[in-house]
């Protein structure tokens, strides 16, 4: 198992399928291979990028072993716990842990709009199932459930409750948390669309989505961000943000597939009910993706940052 810093780049990987529907290994390890190489420091599986709510546990299964045979101990595999009941949470816990993951990104139960007091208590539940170390996905935008600062007081009670993925659309909630909190919580930024604003207002790392198909691109708005070279970070990243925005849409999955394919690292092939862009929106997207790519900044050299 590989300790986890919680900082950095940590990519919500896709998971690639054949034309056929079953996994693509060869294309995922493609993909990576790229990660790895850009410098991105954990790999996040089954997340919502990752078409987890279509995968059965065999899959999910297949998929982190060879993750983590993938990565051979460089980087730590983190796999997204989003279940309906508390005990299938515990028993995916326990699952991921038996497989060689290294830590769980866990959202609020599914579908069911827990209270404040219920979220507590599933977290807390799950957290006492396992040693993995855990990073809570907050989300309320899209998952109707806050982790509010008053929840994290009781949660951080668990030494095992490390991190939060921010996603409140708050950047002001990075403030709060770090004035209440200090760096007991570490804070990840889940929004690519705010990412480099999260990290010049402390945030330890970002949850990147277009890091699927821009890996180089994202670590180097990390690295420059976080070595004090502000205006260059700005710079790529105001090229990145046309591209960002596909992230925030609910069609995610398929626009970003269709950005991997433009840099050669991933399919278009998604798992139904999701089907491949159609239309207008398909044609929108494919000139989004163009754009950027005929302007793709040079990169300084941030691995040496």
């Amino acid at each position: 198992m590989t300790t986890i810093q919680w900082k950095g780049v940590m990519p919500a990987v896709t998971t690639k399928f054949t034309e056929q529907d079953t996994l693509d290994l060869e294309m995922f390890s493609t993909n990576i291979q790229a990660q790895l190489k850009a410098g991105v420091e954990a790999i996040i599986l089954g997340g919502t990028l990752g078409e987890a709510s279509t995968l059965n546990h065999d899959e999910k299964k297949v998929l982190t072993q060879h993750t983590v045979n993938e990565v051979a101990g460089r980087v730590p595999v983190i796999l997204n716990i989003a279940e309906q009941s508390t005990k299938d949470a515990i028993t995916a816990a326990q699952n991921a842990q038996e497989y060689g993951a290294s830590g769980l990104m866990m959202l609020p139960p599914m579908r069911y709009k827990s209270t404040d007091y219920e979220t507590v208590a599933y977290f807390k539940a799950v957290a006492q199932s396992t040693d993995l170390p855990i990073m809570v996905y907050n989300n309320p935008v899209d998952y109707k459930v806050e982790v509010t600062l008053t929840m994290f007081q009781e949660l951080l009670k668990l030494d095992n409750i490390k991190a939060v993925k921010e996603s409140t659309r708050d950047i002001s909630n990075i403030s709060r948390i770090k004035n209440e909190f200090g760096n007991r919580l570490k804070i990840l930024c889940g929004v690519d669309t705010l990412a480099l604003e999260s990290l010049l207002m402390g945030a330890d790392g970002w949850v990147a989505g277009l890091v699927c198909a821009f890996p180089a691109e994202t670590v180097a708005i990390y690295k420059l961000a976080k070595a004090g070279r502000t205006a260059e970070a700005i710079s790529i990243y105001r090229w990145f943000l046309p591209l960002l925005e596909l992230d925030i849409n609910p069609q995610l999955v398929q626009n970003i597939k269709l950005a991997e394919v433009a840099t050669g690292i991933g399919t278009e092939n998604v798992r139904a009910p999701r089907l491949p862009l159609q239309g207008k929106e398909r044609e929108r997207v494919l000139e989004v993706i163009k754009e950027g790519m005929s302007k793709r900044p040079d990169l300084p050299d941030y691995k040496s940052l």
